[in-house]
């Protein structure tokens, strides 16, 4: 089974899905608004919804929804990662760099999550470090989960970096993917073959940022506006965008449902 992973617009410059009421559940005058990730759930009769966010802004709302449409929802965070989040050189070393995602497992899990949100925003210059994630970490609260995208195994082999971890305090689990972007297949041999070697739990999951593949010109846009007309140094434009992971319009529900729903 692949599970969908939503993530919405309170994550700037990642998703151009909101987080309001179904459409037939707002004012007929509003009607005309972005497609929500509740949208979707209530079109398609999830249960369940995953959504993994940047920062912790769109929770409440995210569970407002989800208590009035009684679905159950499955809520993280993605966090930067560096070799040492007390010192400003190691977070300018790139080389070092990654993500992860933490999600709680229960009440008191959210509660430790705001806490690490809290902490690598406000002491450690909006990042963490393995170290202070040991200092923090509660087993019976909370979950880590290694993304596929911006991990440090993507990291090492796209960018040349020399991330290595030390997961003695925590059994992670490893999203896999695919969309149909030239590396996938190589990041995906090299994170199964990290996880047999190391034991460790692998889920596969599809990342959706926006509903139907016609949809992703909007997208991009949306990512050239976020980008302020440059990434990475590089100049950007909608004949050119220079944009990481902008190489497959994969990244929605619409390919989602195609490839693991019997929706015919």
């Amino acid at each position: 089974m692949t599970i969908p992973i939503f993530k919405s617009h309170f994550s700037i410059g990642k998703s151009i899905l909101t987080l309001d009421f179904p459409q037939e559940l707002k004012d007929q005058e509003v009607n005309e608004s972005p497609c929500s990730v509740f949208d979707i759930v209530k079109n398609n009769n999830l249960k369940d919804l995953v959504l993994i966010e940047d920062s912790f802004i769109g929770f409440l709302q995210a569970q407002k929804v989800c208590q009035e449409l009684g679905v159950k929802l499955i809520f993280g965070i993605r966090f930067d990662v560096c070799e040492n989040a007390l010192d400003e050189d190691s977070i300018k070393n790139s080389k070092c760099n990654h993500k992860i995602i933490i999600l709680p497992k229960n009440g008191e899990g959210c509660r430790d999550l705001n806490k690490i949100y809290t902490e690598s925003k406000t002491r450690y210059n909006n990042f963490l470090d393995m170290n202070v994630l040991k200092d923090m970490w509660n087993k019976d609260s909370l979950c880590l989960a290694i993304p596929f995208y911006d991990s440090f195994i993507h990291r090492n082999i796209s960018s040349f970096n020399s991330c290595v971890l030390n997961f003695d305090f925590i059994n992670p689990t490893f999203f896999l993917e695919d969309n149909g972007l030239p590396f996938d297949n190589l990041i995906l041999n090299t994170v199964e073959k990290y996880c047999r070697v190391n034991d460790f739990k692998t889920e596969k999951v599809q990342s959706i940022y926006y509903e139907n593949k016609k949809d992703f010109p909007s997208y991009l846009a949306y990512k050239l506006v976020c980008s302020r007309g440059s990434y990475a140094g590089r100049q950007s434009s909608l004949e050119k965008p220079n944009l990481d992971h902008l190489g497959s319009d994969e990244f929605c529900w619409e390919s989602y449902a195609d490839k693991h729903l019997n929706l015919k």
